[in-house]
């Protein structure tokens, strides 16, 4: 299943490329929702080799993105950054499903 609602920009696609070339052939970077975190639900982040039928597979620049499709309404429409700046580096989702999030960006209300 492939889907274009939910988007990687450049240089999360980079970044997403330098992690998975460390961990070998077949590796793909799972992002789930999870219910938890200060706001109500979680971004996780896991590197998976294993791809299942309805996952929504996002590719681009050489990394591969999954996304199950219980987490798939959640980040319908987001975009996936990678954003180095004075606090630190990390993946950022932007979503606007959301309508709070938590200071850090890693959990989300909608």
């Amino acid at each position: 299943m492939t889907d274009s609602s939910v988007t990687i920009s450049e240089r999360a696609a980079r970044r997403i490329g330098e992690i998975l070339k460390g961990e070998g052939d077949g590796a793909m970077l799972r992002i789930s929702v999870e219910g938890g975190g200060c706001s109500g639900f979680q971004y996780k982040f896991d590197v998976d080799r294993a791809r299942t039928d309805d996952d929504v597979v996002i590719a681009r620049d050489g990394a591969v993105v999954l996304v199950d499709s219980a987490s798939a309404p959640f980040l319908a429409g987001s975009e996936v950054d990678f954003v180095d700046d004075l606090i630190g580096a990390s993946f950022r989702v932007n979503n606007p499903n959301a309508t709070a999030s938590c200071g850090c960006g890693t959990s989300f209300s909608i």
